[in-house]
């Protein structure tokens, strides 16, 4: 949700919260030293507009209505969350939700690229859905899709097929509300979700024949004082009669949950009307603020993080890397052990929001979008529906460089002979074996999602189908 439309839902909630322990303190602060990558001050925007740190490059990927590298498929409008996925050939997919709260017109855009990165294709995933905000991969190579759908309050999780060959499935049972984002627990074989909205809750969905989501259960947390998290069951998770956050007045409400993944046994999420971070460490079922802004900084506009978004994790290194709905347009590093950095900003573009952090399989690209970033066409030229005025349609990016933890991709090197001055042509054949898990299968026309939920294939670190984006 961008900020205009959070602060409209914070002015109608009702209250009755049952708000976090007052003893919660994060643990995260502002790094002294710029970061694990530098600071930025003092770098000026590439060709692109965006501030990097030094030794890496931006591109630009696709832009609303404009067709996608070579191919005849126009990009979506207003992108948000996105994930990776492995094509079992060197290259990967990218899915990209599109949040156009209009009826029908949401949904998923995909784009297949090489081993070397160049754009094989681009496609429709889903179509016929409404405001797609975030979601989450899963460990058998599936992206669910959620709708944030506040006009009825009833959105969707959709499970669809990355190469946009299997037909979506929606999965009613894991609940209707305004969604955010998905990440599961591959150990627990669960799924947790976010409400985007000022009373909202943290899900749980347990399904009955894992990784099945057709049906299963659904529950809500409580944080107590003493940080441990307890589960209760969602009593109608349709929502039949009564909003689910409205189910359960003892649970812990979040302010604005948003993105949401799962790294080496702790999911982690955000909330944006708090600009905060949380975690739960799922084997002791711990709850920890990981990172909340100063208040006095945020009305300042100081604050190293703020209008925190969509989220994702570097699996190599257990970087968290946030990005900012209402703040500068920033997608900022917290490290491991507490520090907060910025790692980008795209500047020049104050009305938009940074939506979508997601790694390639390899974890050497970084991609994002600018939700409502210019576009060449005019929303009317895309989307008749769309008045003259509005803001524009959005571009996604990649980010290529020197990433923590990321081997060099093998060199050709060539070697000359003075005997015979001929050039001899070599491959390194040194470099680490890949991190990621095996190839995930992707499943032909006639196969449908339901189906391939009867298999599970997790990656071999639990933390996406991709390997590196949990």
């Amino acid at each position: 949700m961008d900020r205009r439309r959070f602060l409209q839902v914070g002015l109608v909630s009702a209250g009755g919260a049952v708000a976090l322990p007052s003893y919660a303190t994060a643990s995260a602060t502002p790094a002294a030293d710029g970061g694990p990558y530098g600071s930025l001050e003092g770098i000026a925007p590439d060709e692109n507009g965006i501030i990097l740190p030094d030794g890496f490059s931006s591109r630009i990927v696709a832009m609303a209505g404009e067709p996608v590298g070579d191919t005849d498929y126009l990009w979506h409008l207003f992108p948000d969350g996105a994930a990776t996925f492995d094509d079992g050939e060197g290259g990967w997919f990218h899915t990209v939700n599109s949040e156009v709260f209009i009826p029908d017109a949401g949904g998923v855009s995909g784009i297949h690229y090489g081993a070397d990165g160049q754009i094989l294709d681009a496609y429709a995933v889903l179509t016929g859905s409404i405001a797609n905000c975030a979601g989450g991969p899963t460990p058998w190579g599936t992206w669910l899709s959620c709708e944030e759908d506040f006009l009825t309050d009833h959105g969707m999780v959709w499970e669809c097929d990355p190469a946009g060959q299997a037909d979506p499935v929606s999965h009613p049972a894991t609940g209707l509300w305004a969604h955010e984002a998905a990440a599961v627990d591959p150990v627990g074989e669960q799924v947790y979700l976010t409400e985007d909205n000022p009373e909202g809750l943290l899900y749980r969905y347990t399904p009955t024949a894992y990784p099945d989501l057709a049906a299963g259960l659904l529950e809500a947390a409580t944080v107590g004082a003493d940080s441990v998290v307890a589960w209760t069951e969602v009593p109608d998770p349709s929502a039949a009669e009564v909003p689910t956050r409205e189910q359960l007045g003892e649970a812990t409400r979040f302010n604005g949950g948003e993105g949401c993944w799962y790294h080496d046994g702790v999911v982690y999420w955000t909330t944006k009307g708090d600009h905060s971070v949380h975690s739960i460490d799922l084997a002791s079922q711990t709850y920890s603020l990981v990172y909340r802004a100063v208040p006095d900084e945020v009305a300042a506009g100081t604050a190293p993080l703020w209008g925190v978004d969509n989220m994702t994790i570097d699996a190599g290194t257990g970087d968290l890397f946030v990005a900012e709905d209402g703040g500068v347009m920033r997608v900022v590093v917290i490290t491991p052990d507490g520090a907060v950095a910025p790692f980008l900003q795209v500047v020049g573009q104050d009305n938009s929001e940074i939506t979508g952090p997601t790694f390639n399989p390899r974890r050497d690209r970084l991609y994002f979008s600018s939700q409502r970033g210019p576009s060449i066409k005019t929303l009317p030229e895309i989307n008749p529906a769309v008045t003259e005025g509005g803001p524009d349609g959005g571009i996604t990016y990649e980010i290529s460089g020197p990433f923590r933890g990321v081997e060099p991709e093998p060199v050709e090197t060539t070697t000359t002979s003075s005997s015979t001055s001929s050039i001899t042509t070599t491959t390194s054949t040194d470099a680490p074996a890949p991190t990621e898990p095996p190839p995930t299968t992707i499943q032909s026309p006639t196969t449908t999602l339901a189906q391939v939920a009867t298999t599970d294939g997790a990656g071999a670190d639990g933390d996406g189908a991709d390997g590196g984006d949990g």
